[in-house]
């Protein structure tokens, strides 16, 4: 069967495991409340801190959970039982979500989401809960550090066709923008969230002409609010000066170049020559764009050399993440029946029950966190954990994209300067409350031999 748009939202789109648990859930009388919590468990060596996203799309998928007929008949044709196929029937979540806003800086041990619900309904949305929040952190951190590194310049996700499929370039252009990109060349992005969409003009355009100054003239007149010329096809400084020659023949028609693009070798030496042409032809208000092979390291570069570049154009290397593709994260059973619950495996071990997280400011910057138990009251600290769903309904309609890159501003701004370097810094400090540790030490007492009779 080919693959159709509404694929994405099966409830089929789950890993068998989760099938082959709620099966044994149910035939064996496990039907207790439980909680589970998804983090992080160390940041990748390329990151000082990450940003939660993708909440949005996670409690949309909560609330739309249902097994279609044919997804029920082709379960009960993979040999499922009737049980379990009667159950998913008539599944709907009725637990709550508790999560960290879209936009907030988080750091390893700390649960970005919350969910407590009967076991069966927890343990389902695991596969999705990793899969949404996971590529949209990993994309809206890695967009974070390139903002960081280019303060005040215009970034563009140009990233659609590089990225792992149709989603992932979707839920990339929303990413960067919630972590302070201007917008992006994905227009889908534009209609579902109003993210400002941007084009310029590809090289194939230019080659399908002889003669590039007509290429150039031809483009303007198809879009003349839009004019923005790729200079490097063939020589960049000769196109500059041929932009320069179809300005003032534009003029007269009331047309005006916008920009240009540079697209290949050195970046800062062909922006410094074009500005020039430009400028000496009082052409100073149109802007230089850059793309091509950029990352955050790139872009610092480019702006400690004072290349005079208005904005980069960032694609394979911000939609695949391709020095840091993935996070060490997990959604893991902390409490079940009313007992905390944990890991003992060697280097993934858990910190159990259900948890709450608290944030100190120092000077208007982030100096320290606390995880707590949820409930557990903190003296000085902010809450970072806020219920989203209450019995299987949102508490709130979502935020807007605008409210969301907002706070995700908010909070680089208070992150400590060594933290919003590119290089490594030392660990952001988070303390384990009391409480937590009694309970892992609760848990110990009472199962000397791990999870062993």
């Amino acid at each position: 069967m080919a693959m159709t748009s509404d694929a994405a939202h099966s409830a089929l789109l789950t890993d068998q495991y989760q099938l082959t648990m709620l099966q044994g859930y149910l035939e064996h009388g496990l039907d207790e409340t439980a909680v589970f919590e998804l983090f992080v468990r160390k940041l990748p060596k390329e990151r000082n801190f990450l940003i939660a996203a993708g909440l949005a799309q996670f409690l949309s998928y909560v609330e739309n959970l249902r097994f279609a007929p044919d997804d029920l008949e082709y379960l009960a044709r993979c040999g499922f039982r009737p049980a379990l196929v009667d159950y998913l029937a008539s599944f709907r979540f009725t637990g709550d979500v508790h999560a960290m806003r879209e936009g907030t800086i988080f750091f390893p041990d700390e649960p970005i989401l919350r969910v407590t619900a009967p076991i069966a309904q927890g343990q389902l949305l695991e596969t999705r809960a990793i899969n949404l929040l996971h590529f949209q952190t990993v994309i809206a951190s890695k967009a974070a550090r390139m903002v960081l590194a280019a303060p005040g310049k215009q970034l563009v996700d140009f990233g659609l066709r590089r990225a792992h499929g149709a989603e992932a370039g979707l839920m990339a252009a929303r990413a960067s923008f919630l972590a302070g990109f201007a917008g992006t060349a994905t227009v889908l992005a534009g209609q579902l969230w109003n993210v400002p969409t941007f084009g310029t003009m590809a090289h194939s355009f230019v080659e399908a002409h002889d003669d590039e100054s007509a290429a150039f003239e031809h483009f303007a007149l198809s879009n003349p609010e839009n004019v923005t010329l790729i200079l490097d096809t063939y020589d960049t400084e000769a196109a500059a000066h041929k932009t320069v020659a179809l300005a003032r023949k534009l003029a007269e028609r009331g047309i005006r170049i916008r920009g240009v693009r540079l697209d290949s070798g050195d970046l800062a030496a062909h922006a410094r020559r074009v500005r020039k042409i430009l400028n000496d032809a009082a052409l100073g208000e149109v802007r230089i764009l850059a793309s091509g092979g950029l990352d955050e390291f790139k872009l610092a570069e480019l702006v400690a050399a004072g290349a005079p570049i208005d904005g980069f154009g960032v694609g394979t290397r911000l939609d695949a993440s391709s020095d840091a593709p993935y996070l060490d994260c997990a959604y893991k059973l902390v409490a079940y029946a009313g007992k905390p619950r944990l890991k003992r495996s060697e280097g993934k071990s858990t910190w159990p029950g259900a948890k709450q997280v608290y944030r100190r400011y120092e000077g208007g910057r982030m100096a320290r966190d606390e995880i707590t138990l949820a409930g557990e009251a903190s003296p000085d600290g902010e809450p970072i954990i806020e219920c989203a769903m209450r019995g299987g309904r949102r508490v709130a309609p979502d935020e807007t994209l605008a409210e969301i890159r907002g706070r995700a501003a908010g909070q680089l701004a208070r992150l400590p300067p060594a933290l919003g370097s590119l290089m490594p810094a030392p660990a952001y400090p988070v303390a384990i409350a009391p409480a937590v540790r009694e309970l892992v030490k609760q848990w110990d007492r009472e199962h000397p031999t791990g999870g062993a009779p």
